[in-house]
């Protein structure tokens, strides 16, 4: 290795280095604050390491709202929007990868159109909808919305994309429907990509705040981002506790992403191989 490599080497590390201590500085302040007493919290200049670590911040979290349920309700809406985004994504990526139809290229194209439009944009005339159909604090606003994806099918097009046409050509030779070809030999083969789309919608479901915020009015239809606005009252903001249940609402999503990564790589690596 030349002198120029190693110095071009050292510098991509030092830079990559310097990011990862910028996106892990927010969760480390994150935890420390939620280890501290009230009266450390504001104080000047910061402290990042508490005088005495109080852990009872997080039972004190747990007690100042109905945090079980609004587990509950999270816990469902993610299980069954990501189950309903899964199979749509397959139905509609299987549709555009390998069956040929009048118009195909110009729908998959106004569908790609579609992700141009900012999401806050559509929140009003969603709402509207909702509302006259007698949905609004109830499941279906929470879950009926995202039971598709523009992004996941165009991804995991890709992914079929990449999967060889004689094998299709195999199976009906061998009388496979394309029902069956679908279920039998795409999707196992498209595990990593999958599970990548499973983990994203996860991952967007688990911390969705300003849909479950606007579609909900009772504390039994509240999710966990939106109940930690119980922390914020007229008379201020407690953050220690604030901290404390954004820590137990994050840690859940890292350990499922640190153990997913590399299906989560393997995914998106190869759902570019063919455009």
């Amino acid at each position: 290795m030349t002198t120029k490599q190693a110095l071009s080497k050292s510098t991509i590390y030092i830079l990559l280095a310097l990011g990862a201590i910028l996106m892990l500085l927010p969760f480390v302040w994150m935890i420390s604050t939620s280890l501290k007493a009230s009266n450390e919290v504001m104080v000047m200049p910061p402290k990042w390491i508490p005088s005495v670590f109080q852990w009872d911040n997080y039972s004190k979290a747990i007690e100042v709202a109905p945090f079980g349920r609004y587990a509950f309700n999270s816990i469902f809406v993610l299980v069954v929007s990501t189950i309903g985004e899964l199979i749509t994504t397959i139905l509609a990526a299987y549709a555009f990868s390998r069956i040929n139809f009048y118009g195909k290229n110009v729908v998959f194209a106004v569908l790609l159109g579609t992700m141009m439009v900012p999401g806050e944009v559509l929140l009003t005339p969603n709402f509207v909808t909702l509302s006259n159909l007698g949905w609004i604090d109830h499941y279906e606003a929470l879950i009926v919305p995202w039971l598709a994806s523009i992004f996941s099918i165009f991804l995991l097009r890709q992914f079929f994309l990449g999967i060889p046409q004689e094998l299709s050509y195999a199976a009906k030779i061998d009388g496979c429907s394309d029902f069956r070809f679908l279920w039998s030999i795409m999707v196992p083969l498209a595990k990593p990509a999958l599970i990548t789309i499973a983990l994203l919608k996860a991952i967007g479901s688990w911390n969705a705040f300003l849909w479950p915020l606007i579609v909900t009015n009772s504390e039994n239809m509240r999710t966990l981002p939106v109940g930690l606005t119980a922390f914020s009252t007229e008379t201020g903001t407690v953050y220690e506790l604030l901290m404390a249940a954004s820590t137990m609402i994050i840690l859940p999503m890292i350990i499922l992403y640190i153990i997913l990564q590399k299906y989560i790589i393997e995914g998106v690596a190869r759902a570019g191989i063919k455009g």
